[in-house]
């Protein structure tokens, strides 16, 4: 008969549990979760309506050409969003890029005056990439009224902290000697980020770029829930209605949108690897 040998750590699994479901429950009473809100009956019937009419996606003609109307609209918003981004970020990159700082050739220490420039630009990039794109596009909802306009500013201001910081990450992580060379003997910051530091990492670059023209894409969805246009607009009016079989239709174009995206995205990076 083989010996039977106690778990060692059995302790503290179940302490962990215990503590874990401790702090899970005031977490679930605070949020008023409510799961078997979902078997009542009146709830059980509205989603049995909607999944039926869900499985048969909706493909009247006319329907398809406003579908393809908006979804035209949304990828505009979210190009002409990143576009805006991108004339917005590219300076600001090479501003907070501590690589491409003048002042601390020599020294290796960067002034004061560059050193806080640098600094209130990092924290004002830091505002524009916390404050989420749907609370954005909220704003400029009030600000500019319904439609497109409100989300290409949104996706401009919060993209713009977003690729800025990461452009900058990945510029500083990057091999310096060739950026550190062109500084060094006289070049300006934006031909020593073109020739220097862009060369080695031009692929990532643009893979994240793709990436976040991507998320614009379902980013310009959801604020089209708060009326900042596009196929999210519709698909809201479509949501509310019950209408399945029309949100189905959607759905699957918003999935084709990513795969299009993604697609793009690994032909570059092939042609630049």
């Amino acid at each position: 008969m083989a010996t039977r040998y106690p778990d060692p750590a059995w302790r503290t699994r179940v302490a962990g549990t215990i503590v874990f479901l401790a702090l899970l429950w005031p977490m679930l009473a605070a949020s008023e979760f409510k799961p078997w809100i979902l078997l009542d009956a009146q709830s059980l019937r509205a989603a049995a309506g909607f999944l039926g009419d869900f499985l048969h996606p909706s493909l009247d003609a006319e329907f398809l050409r406003m579908v393809l109307r908006e979804t035209w609209q949304t990828v505009a918003i979210a190009t002409a969003g990143l576009s805006l981004a991108l004339a917005a970020a590219v300076p600001a990159t090479i501003l907070i890029t501590d690589r491409l700082s003048l002042s601390r050739l020599g020294t290796g220490r960067m002034r004061f005056q560059s050193a806080a420039l640098r600094q209130a630009l990092r924290w004002l990039l830091v505002v524009l990439r916390s404050v989420p794109e749907l609370v954005w596009a909220l704003l400029f909802v009030r600000i500019v009224g319904l439609g497109p306009t409100a989300g290409v500013l949104a996706i401009a201001i919060s993209y713009c902290g977003m690729l800025a910081k990461v452009y900058a990450e990945i510029l500083e992580s990057s091999d310096a000697h060739a950026t550190d060379v062109l500084l060094a003997n006289g070049s300006g910051r934006l031909p020593a980020l073109l020739y220097g530091a862009l060369p080695e990492s031009s692929a990532e670059l643009v893979s994240y770029t793709v990436y976040r023209w991507e998320c614009a894409i379902r980013g310009s969805a959801v604020m089209g829930f708060v009326g900042a246009g596009g196929l999210g607009q519709r698909l809201d009016e479509s949501t509310k209605m019950m209408a399945g079989g029309e949100v189905a239709t959607m759905l699957l174009v918003f999935v084709l949108l990513v795969a299009g995206a993604d697609l793009v995205s690994k032909l570059l990076r092939r042609r630049l690897g």
